[in-house]
């Protein structure tokens, strides 16, 4: 891994997430994604993934931390991205569980839709995550690979101009929990699980010399 000084409590975090098993099955679905940024790289072309949710508003929004944060750990040059179909806002329950597992959160206003600045590191520039469809001018990317991260953007979105390659990566949806007694456990164990595959994608990542 790059030398990078994390905070204290989120390396405590990834490696809660670093020892999570994942199932052969799982491992066979993360595969799809490995061969791809292997392929971009091998060829020495831009690694370019947007994870897409109909919302925008969770896991999408987690998915797209934990990759650029994975990525830059194992030193592999990535552009991460996320969007979805319709503009909503980065949900705040998710945006609570990041700060629980130790990133450190900014935002400014924009109406209803706050853009935050997420710090894995004081070393580091942050990752911009706000809510908004997968085509917006910040998703500076002409060729990507759409990572679907939720089976209604999945079935809906038959057609995605730009992409590479579709690959499915669906994560069940914290919201269910939403106003419950469970609501926080639920949203860290998403989280955690997205930290872990995504850990686990770039380790397997070989970087060009």
């Amino acid at each position: 891994m790059q030398k990078i000084s994390l905070y204290p409590s989120l390396i405590e975090f990834i490696q809660k997430a670093q020892k999570l098993p994942i199932s052969a099955e799982r491992k066979a679905v993360l595969e799809v994604l490995i061969s791809y940024i292997q392929s971009k790289l091998d060829q020495g072309q831009n690694v370019n993934l947007n994870f897409i949710c109909t919302h925008n508003s969770r896991r999408s929004q987690f998915s797209q931390i934990w990759a650029q944060t994975a990525a830059d750990l194992h030193g592999i040059l990535a552009n991460c991205y996320s969007g979805g179909v319709e503009v909503t806002a980065f949900n705040e329950r998710a945006v609570s569980s990041l700060k629980r597992s130790g990133f450190r959160i900014s935002y400014k206003e924009n109406g209803s839709n706050p853009i935050y600045s997420v710090f894995y590191s004081d070393e580091s520039d942050p990752i911009t995550a706000f809510s908004k469809v997968f085509n917006d001018p910040a998703n500076d990317a002409l060729h990507f690979a759409a990572v679907m991260t939720c089976d209604h953007a999945d079935e809906n979105c038959p057609f995605i101009p730009g992409t590479e390659q579709r690959i499915p990566v669906r994560y069940e949806d914290p919201k269910a929990f939403d106003n419950t007694e469970l609501e926080a456990e639920k949203y860290d164990e998403r989280s955690m699980q997205i930290a872990s595959e995504m850990l686990f994608v770039f380790s397997q990542v070989q970087k060009q010399t």
